[in-house]
């Protein structure tokens, strides 16, 4: 299959994309591996005629909003995020008239008719930089309170008022989980990602984007760690770190929808090129200035 797949790749002049969370053979065969900010921008730069996008449905809308006039595939089209869906209707509206000198800034973990009523996008890998570089005073941060709260404390000078949305994955990882880790390897560092709790932060030796803390525990001198986010980023850890230990809450925190991106299903969606995402004209003019003012912004 990995043969055939990089055939058809040559063939159809087509690049494929793997979030850090997808299973681990998608990550190995794909061109290019990273978080949401990262395979933002490789699609925005990249020469294929075909995206093809293991991730979850925003990765894929966000891809194709960017790239109007490629075709962007996804290996299964009802992977998909439950945080992007969570912004009340009618509360952005009700913002701006509360407000004034209200910026929205909505997480790139969104639906596209979100972006379509926000100002800028962001990633947890840029959220911060991008809050503080605003000219607006107030912030309405969507979808995430975790994300939202973390950004909060680290720009106190300004107003962010925050919404109720989660991921459920790192909402599951609980404080006892971890502790419960940490009793079995005291030595090792705590790495979490924003989008938990704020008493697993607490717990926490580093707080970052999944890409950060790839690159903090290849930078660090520490011989274990324990990573409290989505378990698939573990075969960039292992691959950068062979010598080195990770450890995870149990259960495992696994998102089923990346689970759902398989070599089977990158080869069929190459094959047939059938599972396109498709974006309305107007929510794709729409959510285009956010996104590229994230990737003005992030730079």
């Amino acid at each position: 299959m990995k043969n055939q797949i990089e055939q058809l790749k040559k063939e159809k002049n087509a690049v494929i994309l793997a979030h850090y969370y997808a299973p681990a053979e998608v990550q190995e065969i794909a061109d290019f591996v990273g978080d949401s900010f990262y395979l933002a921008k490789i699609a925005k730069q990249s020469k294929a005629d075909i995206i093809v996008f293991c991730g979850v449905y925003f990765m894929g809308e966000s891809a194709k909003i960017l790239n109007p006039d490629k075709k962007v595939l996804m290996p299964d089209l009802t992977a998909d995020c439950a945080m992007a869906h969570m912004v009340a209707d009618g509360i952005i509206d009700e913002m701006r008239n509360k407000y004034d000198d209200l910026a929205v800034v909505c997480y790139i973990n969104s639906t596209a008719k979100l972006k379509c009523q926000s100002d800028v996008c962001v990633t947890s890998s840029n959220a911060v930089k991008i809050v503080k570089a605003l000219p607006n005073k107030n912030i309405f941060f969507i979808p995430d309170k975790n994300l939202g709260r973390f950004v909060a404390e680290q720009v106190p000078e300004k107003n962010i008022i925050i919404n109720d949305g989660f991921c459920p994955v790192h909402a599951k990882i609980t404080a006892e989980q971890l502790l419960s880790e940490k009793v079995k390897h005291p030595k090792a560092e705590v790495l979490t990602h924003p989008e938990c709790e704020s008493d697993v932060l607490v717990l926490s030796d580093y707080i970052g984007s999944t890409a950060d803390i790839i690159a903090y525990a290849k930078q660090n001198n520490a011989d274990e760690f324990i990573i409290c986010t989505e378990d698939g980023v573990n075969y960039k850890l292992i691959t950068d770190n062979p010598e080195k230990r990770f450890y995870y809450p149990e259960p495992h925190p696994c998102c089923a929808d990346m689970k759902l991106n398989t070599i089977e299903s990158v080869l069929s969606v190459l094959l047939n090129e059938d599972k396109e995402v498709i974006v309305d004209d107007a929510v794709r003019i729409g959510s285009l200035l956010p996104l590229e003012r994230m990737l003005e912004l992030g730079k």
